[in-house]
Protein backbone atom coordinates (compact mmCIF):
# COMPACT_ATOMS: atom_id res chain seq x y z
CA UNK A 1 0.00 0.00 0.00
CA UNK A 2 0.86 3.71 -0.35
CA UNK A 3 2.02 5.16 2.88
CA UNK A 4 4.40 7.67 4.44
CA UNK A 5 7.39 6.40 6.00
CA UNK A 6 10.37 8.23 7.88
CA UNK A 7 13.49 5.60 8.47
CA UNK A 8 15.47 7.82 10.90
CA UNK A 9 15.00 10.99 13.01
CA UNK A 10 15.25 13.79 10.98
CA UNK A 11 13.45 16.95 9.14
CA UNK A 12 11.33 16.69 6.83
CA UNK A 13 13.27 15.42 4.24
CA UNK A 14 13.70 11.66 6.02
CA UNK A 15 9.96 11.75 5.27
CA UNK A 16 9.71 9.48 2.07
CA UNK A 17 6.57 8.05 -0.10
CA UNK A 18 6.46 4.30 -0.58
CA UNK A 19 4.05 1.97 -2.74
CA UNK A 20 5.21 -1.20 -1.15
CA UNK A 21 4.53 -0.77 2.42
CA UNK A 22 2.57 -4.03 3.91
CA UNK A 23 -0.75 -3.68 4.25
CA UNK A 24 -2.13 -3.96 8.01
CA UNK A 25 -5.02 -6.28 8.95
CA UNK A 26 -7.57 -5.81 11.97
CA UNK A 27 -6.93 -7.55 14.91
CA UNK A 28 -9.02 -8.18 17.95
CA UNK A 29 -11.14 -4.71 18.62
CA UNK A 30 -10.16 -3.46 16.15
CA UNK A 31 -11.18 -1.83 12.72
CA UNK A 32 -9.02 -1.12 9.16
CA UNK A 33 -9.83 2.21 7.88
CA UNK A 34 -9.43 2.87 3.93
CA UNK A 35 -7.92 6.38 4.77
CA UNK A 36 -9.65 8.88 2.81
CA UNK A 37 -8.14 12.40 4.42
CA UNK A 38 -5.33 12.59 7.84
CA UNK A 39 -5.29 15.53 10.14
CA UNK A 40 -1.62 17.11 10.63
CA UNK A 41 -0.50 17.89 14.05
CA UNK A 42 2.55 19.70 15.47
CA UNK A 43 3.22 16.57 18.15
CA UNK A 44 4.05 14.75 14.37
CA UNK A 45 7.45 16.76 13.48
CA UNK A 46 8.29 16.59 17.01
CA UNK A 47 7.69 12.89 17.05
CA UNK A 48 10.03 13.01 13.32
CA UNK A 49 12.73 14.88 14.68
CA UNK A 50 13.36 12.35 17.83
CA UNK A 51 12.23 15.33 20.52
CA UNK A 52 9.56 12.98 21.97
CA UNK A 53 11.52 9.97 22.77
CA UNK A 54 11.15 10.05 26.36
CA UNK A 55 7.43 10.70 26.20
CA UNK A 56 6.65 8.70 23.19
CA UNK A 57 9.46 5.73 22.01
CA UNK A 58 8.95 4.97 18.74
CA UNK A 59 9.99 2.34 16.83
CA UNK A 60 11.79 2.60 13.30
CA UNK A 61 10.48 2.39 10.13
CA UNK A 62 7.63 4.25 11.16
CA UNK A 63 4.19 5.93 9.44
CA UNK A 64 3.17 9.11 10.64
CA UNK A 65 -0.40 10.42 11.53
CA UNK A 66 -2.89 10.15 14.81
CA UNK A 67 -6.08 10.91 13.03
CA UNK A 68 -8.41 10.36 10.49
CA UNK A 69 -11.68 9.96 7.85
CA UNK A 70 -12.37 7.10 5.76
CA UNK A 71 -14.42 4.04 5.63
CA UNK A 72 -14.11 0.81 7.47
CA UNK A 73 -13.02 -1.99 5.09
CA UNK A 74 -12.14 -4.64 8.06
CA UNK A 75 -13.42 -5.70 11.16
CA UNK A 76 -11.31 -7.52 13.93
CA UNK A 77 -12.69 -10.30 15.92
CA UNK A 78 -15.17 -8.87 18.88
CA UNK A 79 -16.00 -5.58 17.45
CA UNK A 80 -19.48 -4.68 17.75
CA UNK A 81 -21.61 -1.71 16.68
CA UNK A 82 -19.48 -1.57 13.02
CA UNK A 83 -19.74 -2.65 9.96
CA UNK A 84 -17.64 -3.03 6.45
CA UNK A 85 -18.45 0.42 4.75
CA UNK A 86 -19.54 2.65 7.44
CA UNK A 87 -18.15 6.13 7.32
CA UNK A 88 -16.11 6.95 10.59
CA UNK A 89 -13.39 9.35 12.07
CA UNK A 90 -11.36 8.79 14.80
CA UNK A 91 -7.97 7.99 15.97
CA UNK A 92 -5.28 5.55 15.04
CA UNK A 93 -3.49 2.53 16.24
CA UNK A 94 -0.83 2.62 13.19
CA UNK A 95 0.55 5.51 11.13
CA UNK A 96 -2.63 7.20 9.29
CA UNK A 97 -0.29 9.02 6.94
CA UNK A 98 -1.36 5.54 4.87
CA UNK A 99 -3.42 4.20 2.42
CA UNK A 100 -4.79 1.75 5.50
CA UNK A 101 -4.84 2.38 8.99
CA UNK A 102 -5.86 0.72 12.03
CA UNK A 103 -7.98 2.03 15.08
CA UNK A 104 -9.55 0.64 17.75
CA UNK A 105 -13.24 0.35 17.73
CA UNK A 106 -13.75 2.47 20.60
CA UNK A 107 -11.29 5.22 19.61
CA UNK A 108 -13.71 5.66 15.93
CA UNK A 109 -17.24 7.59 15.86
CA UNK A 110 -19.90 7.99 13.03
CA UNK A 111 -19.22 10.18 10.62
CA UNK A 112 -22.34 12.32 9.56
CA UNK A 113 -23.42 12.50 5.59
CA UNK A 114 -23.03 15.90 5.68
CA UNK A 115 -19.50 16.38 7.03
CA UNK A 116 -16.79 16.22 4.73
CA UNK A 117 -14.19 14.00 5.29
CA UNK A 118 -11.24 17.01 4.87
CA UNK A 119 -13.01 18.52 8.25
CA UNK A 120 -13.51 15.18 9.86
CA UNK A 121 -10.06 14.73 9.56
CA UNK A 122 -9.29 17.70 11.32
CA UNK A 123 -11.30 17.10 14.07
CA UNK A 124 -10.53 14.09 16.40
CA UNK A 125 -7.18 15.79 18.37
CA UNK A 126 -8.38 19.20 18.35
CA UNK A 127 -11.49 18.79 19.99
CA UNK A 128 -10.30 16.45 22.61
CA UNK A 129 -7.71 18.49 23.43
CA UNK A 130 -9.76 21.75 23.50
CA UNK A 131 -12.58 19.17 25.64
CA UNK A 132 -10.26 17.72 27.91
CA UNK A 133 -8.41 21.25 28.56
CA UNK A 134 -12.08 22.76 29.74
CA UNK A 135 -13.15 19.82 31.54
CA UNK A 136 -9.38 20.33 33.87
CA UNK A 137 -10.53 24.08 33.70
CA UNK A 138 -13.99 23.43 34.97
CA UNK A 139 -15.59 25.81 32.84
CA UNK A 140 -18.62 27.19 34.13
CA UNK A 141 -21.63 29.41 32.68
CA UNK A 142 -21.07 32.65 33.17
CA UNK A 143 -16.89 32.76 33.92
CA UNK A 144 -14.51 34.73 32.15
CA UNK A 145 -11.95 31.93 30.51
CA UNK A 146 -8.86 33.16 28.88
CA UNK A 147 -7.67 31.58 25.84
CA UNK A 148 -3.83 31.77 24.60
CA UNK A 149 -3.35 31.11 21.02
CA UNK A 150 -7.54 31.50 20.25
CA UNK A 151 -6.84 31.58 16.33
CA UNK A 152 -5.52 27.89 15.93
CA UNK A 153 -7.11 25.31 15.42
CA UNK A 154 -7.49 24.24 19.51
CA UNK A 155 -7.57 27.69 20.78
CA UNK A 156 -10.54 27.98 18.23
CA UNK A 157 -12.47 24.57 19.14
CA UNK A 158 -11.76 25.69 22.87
CA UNK A 159 -13.38 29.16 21.87
CA UNK A 160 -16.51 27.82 20.37
CA UNK A 161 -17.00 25.07 23.00
CA UNK A 162 -16.87 27.88 25.89
CA UNK A 163 -18.98 29.69 24.63
CA UNK A 164 -21.37 27.03 24.19
CA UNK A 165 -21.13 26.82 27.70
CA UNK A 166 -22.05 30.09 28.02
CA UNK A 167 -18.74 31.59 29.29
CA UNK A 168 -17.12 35.03 28.23
CA UNK A 169 -14.28 34.22 25.96
CA UNK A 170 -10.85 36.67 25.74
CA UNK A 171 -8.56 34.88 23.56
CA UNK A 172 -5.10 36.22 22.18
CA UNK A 173 -3.79 36.14 18.87
CA UNK A 174 -2.37 38.48 16.26
CA UNK A 175 -4.39 41.29 14.80
CA UNK A 176 -4.75 40.12 11.60
CA UNK A 177 -6.80 37.16 13.37
CA UNK A 178 -8.98 39.69 15.75
CA UNK A 179 -11.65 39.64 13.43
CA UNK A 180 -11.93 35.78 13.20
CA UNK A 181 -11.93 35.48 17.05
CA UNK A 182 -14.98 37.74 16.89
CA UNK A 183 -16.87 35.59 14.19
CA UNK A 184 -16.71 32.83 16.57
CA UNK A 185 -17.43 34.33 20.04
CA UNK A 186 -14.34 35.71 21.75
CA UNK A 187 -13.30 38.58 22.39
CA UNK A 188 -9.54 39.84 20.57
CA UNK A 189 -6.82 40.80 22.54
CA UNK A 190 -3.12 41.50 21.36
CA UNK A 191 -0.51 38.97 22.81
CA UNK A 192 2.95 40.42 23.87
CA UNK A 193 3.85 42.91 25.94
CA UNK A 194 1.44 44.38 27.86
CA UNK A 195 -0.67 41.67 27.53
CA UNK A 196 -1.74 41.49 31.51
CA UNK A 197 -3.22 45.05 31.31
CA UNK A 198 -5.29 44.14 27.64
CA UNK A 199 -6.74 41.60 29.41
CA UNK A 200 -8.04 43.72 32.31
CA UNK A 201 -8.98 46.19 30.30
CA UNK A 202 -11.24 44.23 28.35
CA UNK A 203 -12.29 41.91 31.60
CA UNK A 204 -12.26 44.57 34.96
CA UNK A 205 -13.55 41.71 36.70
CA UNK A 206 -10.80 39.17 36.18
CA UNK A 207 -10.33 35.89 34.55
CA UNK A 208 -11.86 32.62 36.17
CA UNK A 209 -9.35 30.17 34.05
CA UNK A 210 -6.52 30.28 31.51
CA UNK A 211 -6.03 28.11 28.66
CA UNK A 212 -2.75 28.25 26.98
CA UNK A 213 -2.82 26.52 23.85
CA UNK A 214 0.25 28.66 22.55
CA UNK A 215 3.34 28.01 24.60
CA UNK A 216 4.94 31.49 23.74
CA UNK A 217 5.37 32.68 27.10
CA UNK A 218 2.20 33.58 28.76
CA UNK A 219 2.16 31.40 31.43
CA UNK A 220 3.65 34.29 34.11
CA UNK A 221 1.24 36.75 32.64
CA UNK A 222 -1.78 34.24 33.11
CA UNK A 223 -0.71 33.49 37.38
CA UNK A 224 -0.86 37.34 37.29
CA UNK A 225 -3.77 37.24 35.40
CA UNK A 226 -5.38 34.91 37.91
CA UNK A 227 -4.35 36.80 41.11
CA UNK A 228 -1.31 35.26 41.34
CA UNK A 229 -2.18 31.56 41.72
CA UNK A 230 -1.80 29.02 39.19
CA UNK A 231 -5.04 27.50 40.20
CA UNK A 232 -7.26 27.10 37.04
CA UNK A 233 -4.74 27.29 34.40
CA UNK A 234 -3.79 24.74 31.89
CA UNK A 235 -1.33 24.86 28.89
CA UNK A 236 -0.79 22.11 26.55
CA UNK A 237 2.54 23.75 25.04
CA UNK A 238 4.76 25.70 26.98
CA UNK A 239 7.39 23.53 28.25
CA UNK A 240 7.87 25.46 31.70
CA UNK A 241 4.91 24.43 33.07
CA UNK A 242 6.27 23.31 36.21
CA UNK A 243 8.41 26.51 36.87
CA UNK A 244 4.84 28.06 37.08
CA UNK A 245 3.50 24.89 39.05
CA UNK A 246 1.07 25.48 35.78
CA UNK A 247 -0.69 22.06 34.97
CA UNK A 248 0.55 20.62 31.46
CA UNK A 249 -1.67 18.28 29.98
CA UNK A 250 -0.66 16.40 26.55
CA UNK A 251 -3.04 13.43 26.13
CA UNK A 252 -5.10 10.16 28.13
CA UNK A 253 -8.39 10.57 29.60
CA UNK A 254 -11.47 8.22 29.07
CA UNK A 255 -10.94 6.71 25.84
CA UNK A 256 -14.62 6.03 25.83
CA UNK A 257 -15.49 9.50 26.99
CA UNK A 258 -13.63 11.02 24.38
CA UNK A 259 -15.15 8.88 21.52
CA UNK A 260 -19.01 10.12 22.86
CA UNK A 261 -17.40 13.66 22.28
CA UNK A 262 -16.17 13.24 19.24
CA UNK A 263 -19.37 12.07 17.64
CA UNK A 264 -20.88 14.58 19.62
CA UNK A 265 -18.93 17.12 17.88
CA UNK A 266 -18.76 15.53 14.33
CA UNK A 267 -22.73 16.52 14.34
CA UNK A 268 -22.67 19.68 15.38
CA UNK A 269 -19.61 20.55 12.47
CA UNK A 270 -22.18 18.70 10.15
CA UNK A 271 -25.15 21.06 11.24
CA UNK A 272 -22.62 24.04 10.78
CA UNK A 273 -22.64 25.01 14.77
CA UNK A 274 -18.98 24.43 15.15
CA UNK A 275 -16.26 25.89 12.86
CA UNK A 276 -12.92 24.29 12.29
CA UNK A 277 -10.52 25.98 10.23
CA UNK A 278 -9.07 24.22 7.31
CA UNK A 279 -5.55 25.94 6.40
CA UNK A 280 -5.06 23.71 3.61
CA UNK A 281 -5.41 20.40 1.89
CA UNK A 282 -2.32 18.40 0.35
CA UNK A 283 -1.91 14.67 -1.28
CA UNK A 284 -0.14 12.43 0.77
CA UNK A 285 2.89 12.78 -1.02
CA UNK A 286 2.93 16.24 -0.12
CA UNK A 287 3.75 14.93 3.71
CA UNK A 288 6.93 16.89 4.14
CA UNK A 289 5.90 19.94 2.45
CA UNK A 290 2.86 19.96 4.95
CA UNK A 291 5.34 19.22 8.43
CA UNK A 292 7.30 21.47 7.24
CA UNK A 293 4.45 24.17 7.32
CA UNK A 294 3.32 22.89 9.88
CA UNK A 295 6.75 23.66 11.64
CA UNK A 296 6.88 27.14 10.90
CA UNK A 297 4.46 27.50 13.06
CA UNK A 298 1.84 30.60 10.87
CA UNK A 299 -0.51 28.43 9.78
CA UNK A 300 -4.26 29.62 10.90
CA UNK A 301 -6.12 26.20 10.06
CA UNK A 302 -5.89 22.64 10.10
CA UNK A 303 -3.72 21.65 7.59
CA UNK A 304 -5.01 18.04 5.97
CA UNK A 305 -3.91 15.52 3.59
CA UNK A 306 -5.43 13.53 1.49
CA UNK A 307 -5.38 9.93 0.37
CA UNK A 308 -6.08 8.27 -2.80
Amino acid sequence: MEAIVFEEFGGPEVLRFKDDVEEPHAGPGQVRVKVAAVGVNPIEYKIRNGWMEQAFPTSLPAVPGNEFAGTVDEIGEGVTGLSVGDEVLGWTATGAYAAYALAQASAVAPRPAALEPTEAAALPVAGETAQRVLDLLDVRTGETLLIHGAAGVVGSMGVQLAVALGATVIGTASPANHDYLRSIGATPVAYGNGLVERVRAVAPQGVDAVFDAAGKGALADSVELRGGTPDRVVTIADPDAAKYDVVFTSGGGDRAKARENLAHQAALTADGKLRISIADTLPLRDAAKAQTLSEGGHVRGKLVLLVG
